[in-house]
């Protein structure tokens, strides 16, 4: 049962025997984040220190790394995959003054800190934390302990949310799976692998998405470009497309209000091997037969949800591409220390108003809109189109064909050399052209460009905003890629406007 107190909001966990301990560890361990605080509360043998041991061995992958207790040294580090970890135990300090003597005011950055005694802080703790305090039960059994866990401050939703999640893994008989964090997108979305008695599936987490700050027109920018808000779009294509033959992941158990699926584990083999990776070229030939299996047919703009819930799928407006390619001029020209003029942006709307005019003309279908190599699988085992799993398609919307096969074919996270792009568009082209007498390549291929430059403007905005607003600093290792894609592609004659407005008014990397 969830609590809302002055305190923050707080659920009680009977841990009955060691594997309700380590299934608890477990669950509190894919909610952790870099630079989060979990204090450790209750008496002495009461279950702190084997509760840290479990959580940093759980963080670790590594169920023999030693944990040795920090009652004398007062603290140890450890450097984990996910993030540093620091354990605490200040039952023998003196003084809560005597924390900056340990060496608090110079952790590892981003190091999530487990504080055992945390009463010899008292005054000292920040507001956002996690509390953990465990109570000893002798009278039902040695190894039993009572938990309340507490969340203060930022920590309040949080715990709302593990609670959440506790619920409804009991009320769907995956309560006792093995749980593992899988790396997720840059959205707020989680993941975990779930394994129970020899079966997997995966915990899709995908809270409701809070409405932004107005930024035109009274409208936050994710109901501007149709970003979906909740999980309906996902269970809505994910049936859709299931019921072309194609490989989206077949969905288990749903609380759709609560934002909670647990749908078919499609593996871990990818589209593209080797370090750095690079595409397999048989692999993305079969993920353009994917696009031609839907491009090549009538596909519906409504789809049902559950009984009487349907989902329509949004057009991909003017108004919601100028708003993507405005990223650049918001995000990536500041970044370069650059900065667009009111005279500079309204010329830039205009030519992309009059392109993306003329893209939005041509034929238009579903677009997955994120159809690159992180959200491709290969499924070896099954066959045609089917071999290609699908993943992340929750914003899809009705728009130009041509848009999935660009970000295909440009993928933001890895290279794909030029005369493979070229190889896989004649592909599309040629069976497109085989398949309706009515298609025409030359209109195709300006769209594909114009697509391809629009995702690109938009792919470096958000890069440099996930950087300077979301403190993301790692995809700016792609921008020198997303650069050169865009460079090749306002080459195309239909973009030569476009390609002088960005000579003179985005530097050149290096430059």
């Amino acid at each position: 049962m969830l609590l809302t107190t002055s305190g923050g909001s707080s659920f009680a966990v009977a841990l009955v025997n060691e594997q309700a301990t380590e299934r608890f560890v477990a669950d509190i361990a894919t909610a952790l984040e870099p630079g989060d605080l979990v204090t450790l509360s209750g008496d002495l043998g009461a279950g702190k220190t084997t509760f840290a041991r479990a959580m940093i061995r759980t963080l670790a992958a590594d169920p023999t790394i030693a944990v040795p207790s920090p009652t004398f040294t007062l603290m140890q580090i450890y450097e984990l995959p996910r993030f540093p970890v620091v354990h605490a135990d200040l039952y023998r300090l003196d003084a809560p003054g005597e924390l900056a003597e340990l060496g608090f005011d110079d952790l590892p950055e981003g190091a999530m800190v487990m504080i055992e005694w945390p009463d010899r802080a008292a005054g000292f703790l920040p507001p956002d934390r996690l509390d953990i305090a465990f109570t000893l039960a002798p009278q039902l059994g040695p190894d039993h302990r009572n938990v309340r866990v507490t969340g203060h401050g930022a920590f309040a939703a949080r715990t709302e949310r593990l609670a959440s999640i506790r619920r409804f893994l009991e009320s769907t008989g995956y309560a006792e799976a093995q749980r593992k964090r899988i790396q997720g997108d840059a959205s707020s979305r989680s993941y975990e692998r779930l394994a129970l008695e020899g079966q997997h599936a995966i915990l899709m987490n995908s809270p409701r998405r809070p409405d932004g700050p107005p930024v035109r027109d009274g409208k936050p920018y994710s109901a501007i470009v149709h970003l979906a808000e909740d999980v309906k779009p996902f269970v809505a294509m994910a049936n859709g497309l299931g019921q072309l033959g194609l490989s989206s992941p077949r969905i288990y158990e749903a609380d759709i209000d609560d934002g909670l699926l647990i749908i078919e584990d499609l593996g871990g083999e990818l589209v593209v091997d080797g370090e750095p990776p690079a595409p397999i070229e048989e692999r993305y030939a079969a993920a353009v037969d994917v696009l031609l299996a839907l491009h090549t047919q009538k596909l519906p703009e409504t789809l049902p949800v559950a009984p009487q819930v349907q989902h329509v799928l949004p057009r991909y407006d003017i108004d919601a591409m100028l708003m993507e390619a405005e990223l650049l001029l918001d995000w990536y020209l500041p970044s370069l220390g650059a900065k667009a003029s009111d005279a500079t942006r309204t010329v830039f709307v205009a030519m992309w108003r009059e392109a993306l005019q003329t893209a939005l003309e041509t034929d238009l279908t579903w677009v997955l809109r994120d159809y690159h190599s992180p959200n491709l699988l290969w499924l070896p085992n099954r066959e045609g189109v089917a071999k290609v799993g699908l993943l992340d398609f929750q914003d899809a919307v009705i728009g130009p064909a041509a848009y999935d096969l660009a970000s295909l074919l440009q993928d933001a996270r890895i290279d794909v050399p030029e005369e493979i792009e070229v190889a896989l568009l004649g592909r599309y082209v040629q069976k497109r052209r085989a398949a309706d007498p009515g298609f025409d390549p030359p209109v195709f291929i300006k769209a594909y460009a114009t697509m391809a430059a629009q995702r690109a403007s938009k792919v470096l905005g958000i890069f440099a905003r996930l950087e300077r607003r979301d403190g993301k600093p790692q995809y700016l290792r792609h921008i020198p890629r997303v650069w050169s894609y865009l460079q090749r592609t306002l080459k195309h004659p239909s973009l030569a406007t476009l390609n002088g407005w960005y000579s003179v008014h985005v530097p050149k990397l290096g430059g």
